[in-house]
């Protein structure tokens, strides 16, 4: 929960009553590599909040092979309050600790605290302009080049997540990923 609270006041100010609210909603939950936060088709009851690992979100072409679309590290939200069903899958790249409140929670905290929504606007745009930056460029360059590029994005992911999802995100096979690494060392 610290690191949730910490994460939250980076953004605005909470006195002790508002942090004590937010602390008796949110509960730790372990996710094991491979295991799904949230499902294609099924609408997301809970919030998360990532304090260590790796999550992917991905979805399946029309091919049926596996789309890695993005990674979320630790101190992101993951959070759909449309209350519409998901178009993709969110999967724990790596073993996951989450911070999880239900939505009904979620919006009692907003409903309590006054500037909740105004942190939780700042928060969402910062992880928006984050995506923008790692996803956009990646679409016209030569696959070395986005790999080089990824490993510059996310120095933290080559040696914490399976290849195959690092290969998956790129749009490259496995195997063209193990040479171009080859090649680059």
């Amino acid at each position: 929960m610290k690191e949730f609270i910490d994460f939250v006041l980076q953004y605005g100010n909470l006195n002790q009553q508002q942090i004590d609210l937010i602390s008796g909603k949110g509960r730790e939950v372990v996710l094991h590599r491979e295991e799904y936060f949230a499902e294609a088709g099924k609408v997301l009851k809970q919030v998360g909040f990532v304090i260590d690992g790796v999550m992917r979100i991905c979805y399946y072409n029309n091919k049926g092979e596996e789309i890695t679309k993005i990674f979320i590290e630790e101190n992101h939200l993951l959070f759909n309050l449309d209350n519409v069903p998901l178009t993709e899958y969110i999967q724990a790249a790596t073993d996951c600790r989450l911070l999880v409140f239900s939505v009904r929670d979620w919006k009692e905290i907003s409903g309590t605290i006054v500037g909740w929504e105004n942190i939780v606007q700042k928060i969402v745009t910062k992880a928006l302009v984050q995506k923008l930056e790692r996803v956009s460029p990646l679409v016209s360059q030569d696959a070395t080049t986005r790999y080089l590029e990824f490993m510059e994005k996310y120095p933290t992911l080559v040696n914490r997540i399976p290849l195959a999802y690092i290969a998956s995100y790129l749009g490259i096979t496995q195997s063209s990923l193990s040479r171009i690494r080859k090649n680059i060392r």
